[in-house]
């Protein structure tokens, strides 16, 4: 054999060697990760959830307490001045902002699973966007009412849910709003931690979480923080939100229209942990759109004529954002950003429009899960031109 055949042949040797190599370890390994991957997400849908955090941990914040196990609780509450500061805040594992008018008018829903507040509320009407959110979560739904779009979703049972316009009087209670200054009777509605665990029981309730969670990170220690940074959310005024990192805390302190943000029931200032900018589009709903041209469901196929022209429509009066419902998004996905121990990272949001009840996922730049540092998570959803900065401080 001659030297050039020799070496051919020693490099066809080096490439199957490779190829076996690849057959029997690395292909396996990559179909294990990606097997590992498939069986996390599916298995909230099969009821068999597999937690993300490790120990008796909520599986939103991370934060060990006895009802880590059990199911959140979602609660619709305004932005509306004349209902601020909200009650119940401080101790919501999770919440989520997002417009309730392009551009302009924000609405919230706190999610409750380590503690539900002593009194959570205002308590106001449910918008579609958030019933796929808190599906998703695998939460009890609690509103007053809601957008006919809404209301009619909710008609299907597609969600365990408390509408508080039946329940006024029974779980749902309102404030003496004439004697609470500057408060309108709609921002008066509440309810308990007792009225919340009654009607749970009396509907028959599954009681026990089914979410798999979010993972978590260690804190960054204090040496290695730095010294501050502010980040503003430029919703229109007056919704629009600041957070003033501290580093001694390592959390992010709220202000809300140029007021430092607090909790109605404990006077303690906002501050999560983590705070989530998605970046998605929104719109009114409106006759005009060519909603089958898009593929999605029309949604004035569930109006009556009555409430689509003259004094009585709804043409424009309700947004749709595109965070992936099912029934009108295009869109299921988009970027986001990450601030936690001091620092901004980029990445992006999931939600599988084609389930209900998928997880929103948060990816960072590799397409990872993001790993969030214990404690509340703030979500923001801010449509694209609406001004998002972050200043940091070394």
């Amino acid at each position: 054999m001659s030297k050039k055949q020799k070496i051919v042949a020693a490099v066809g040797l080096v490439l199957i060697a490779g190829i076996i190599i690849y057959s029997t370890v690395a292909r396996d390994a990559i179909r294990k990760k990606r097997t590992s991957l498939i069986s996390t997400e599916s298995s909230q849908e099969s009821g068999k959830a597999v937690p993300l955090n490790e120990g008796n941990l909520s599986p939103i914040s991370g934060l060990a307490c006895d009802n880590w196990d059990k199911r959140p609780i979602a609660i619709m509450q305004p932005a509306d001045m004349q209902a601020r500061p909200a009650a119940g805040f401080s101790q919501a594992d999770m919440v989520i902002e997002m417009p309730g008018f392009t551009a302009s008018v924000t609405r919230l829903m706190g999610i409750y699973i380590c503690d539900i507040p002593d009194e959570a509320g205002a308590i106001r009407s449910s918008r579609h966007d958030y019933i796929h959110l808190a599906k998703g979560l695998d939460a009890v739904f609690i509103h007053w009412g809601g957008s006919i779009f809404a209301l009619e979703k909710l008609k299907g049972n597609i969600i365990d849910h408390i509408d508080c316009m039946v329940y006024s009087g029974k779980y749902c209670h309102r404030w003496d709003w004439a004697n609470i200054s500057g408060m309108r009777m709609e921002d008066s509605g509440h309810v308990t931690r007792e009225s919340v665990l009654q009607a749970m029981d009396d509907l028959n309730f599954r009681k026990e979480s089914q979410f798999n969670g979010y993972p978590h990170q260690a804190e960054a220690p204090l040496e290695e923080r730095p010294g501050g940074g502010n980040l503003r959310v430029a919703f229109a005024k007056p919704y629009d939100v600041e957070y003033d990192y501290d580093k001694e805390t390592n959390s992010y302190l709220r202000t809300w229209g140029d007021t430092a943000d607090t909790d109605r029931n404990n006077g303690k200032r906002l501050a999560p942990k983590n705070v989530v900018v998605m970046i998605a589009e929104s719109e009114q709903i409106s006759l005009n759109i060519d909603y089958a041209g898009r593929g999605v469901e029309n949604p004035w196929d569930m109006v009556p004529e009555n409430k689509k022209t003259g004094s009585e429509t709804i043409n424009f009066r309700y947004n749709d954002v595109n965070v992936g419902d099912p029934w009108f998004d295009t869109k299921d996905s988009g970027k986001a950003y990450y601030y936690m121990n001091g620092k901004e990272y980029q990445g992006s949001w999931k939600k599988d429009k084609s389930d209900i009840g998928s997880k929103l996922f948060f990816y960072d730049e590799n397409g990872e899960e993001v790993m969030f540092v214990p404690g509340q998570i703030w979500v923001e959803i801010l449509e694209p031109g609406q001004v998002l900065r972050w200043e940091p401080i070394n």
